[in-house]
Formats: C-alpha cells, structure tokens, sequence
C-alpha cells in the first residue's frame, strides 16, 4: 500500500497503548525483531482491530532503526554531556554556559533537521506548534547568550576599576605623579573595555 500525503505510519496509528509496548520492547533489547513484530501483531488481534492495521517486517524494522538511531543520538548526547560535565568541573562558570549555550544550540538544530527529514519521510508538512517552539528556543538561547556577554563586560569593568584603584594608590605612594598615576589608571580601565 503506497503512503498518500499527510498520512501517519502504521505505528503512529496505533493505539496508545500497544505503542508505548513496541517502544518498551525496542528500548529493553533483549527480544528480536521478530519477536516484537509477533507480540505486537498478537496485540493488535487481541484488541479487535482489523488485519490491515498490523504491521510489516519492512515498516517495522524502518521504525526500529529510526527509534535505534534517534536512541543513539540521546546515548551520544549524555556521554557528551557528562565527558564535559567533569571536564568543566573547575571552569569559570561563562565557559560552562557558552558550552551549554552552543549544546542547546546544536540540540535545536539537529531536532529541525530531523523533523525535516521525518516530515519528508511521511509526506507530511511541519507543525506551526513545533516550529513556534523551535523558534522560541532559538530566541532563548540568543538572550541568554547576550545577557552573559553583558555580565562578562560588566564583570570585567568593575575588575579594571578596582585594579586602576589599587594602581594608582601603589604608584602614589612610589613617589610617581599625579599625572603617571591617572595614565596607568587610565590604561588599565582601557584594557577592560
């Protein structure tokens, strides 16, 4: 049976319930193929629901590779995370949130795609919800990267100002001028510009 457009896949189609089941037994790995295939077909018999509704070897293992996959990336994901997460211990906290800023950054785009790709997969058209959503992140993830650069400039004036002060009581009281104070003083809130 060709798909037409819009259409769901057999698996989106089915009941809530014999779904979360499929996905269970992909997850837990200790069952073939073919065995969830079976039990999953047997589930769709005992609910009373007609013969086409059950699914193919060939339908079933492309939604098993996808959910394979789209696992994968997760796993990948998570050990990322916690390889930076332990790397970063001892970092400035800006250096934490750049990185998580460019992770959510690289999340948001790998989900686009993936909602491209399945959108094309399923002859279907993106939801307006989904791209709201994605749109949104994007502008999170922008304000946030604007407000740490603006505490990181702030951060980095108020460190000048209390270094040029404590330099210019220094070269006081070294017997320089007035004038050589307020150059260095001047100098180091430049630095910090």
């Amino acid at each position: 049976m060709k798909q037409t457009a819009n259409r769901k896949s057999k698996v989106n189609l089915l009941p809530e319930e014999i779904r979360q089941t499929l996905n269970a037994f992909i997850r837990n790995g200790s069952m073939t193929q073919k065995d969830i295939l079976a039990e999953i077909n047997q589930m769709i018999d005992e609910a009373g629901l007609p013969e086409d509704v059950k699914l193919s070897r060939t339908g079933f293992n492309r939604y098993a590779k996808k959910m394979e996959e789209m696992g994968m990336r997760m796993r990948q994901a998570r050990e990322v995370a916690e390889v930076w997460t332990a790397k970063l211990g001892d970092a400035p906290v800006s250096d934490v949130g750049k990185l998580l800023q460019e992770f959510v950054r690289t999340m948001a785009f790998e989900t686009s795609m993936r909602m491209m790709e399945e959108a094309e997969e399923n002859q279907e058209v993106i939801p307006p919800k989904a791209l709201n959503q994605l749109a949104l992140v994007s502008q999170r993830i922008e304000q946030a990267a604007m407000t740490s650069q603006k505490v990181e400039r702030e951060i980095r004036a108020a460190f000048a100002a209390e270094a040029a002060d404590k330099a210019e009581k220094i070269v006081k009281q070294a017997g320089l001028t007035a004038a050589t104070a307020e150059e260095i003083k001047r100098q180091i809130l430049g630095i910090a510009s």
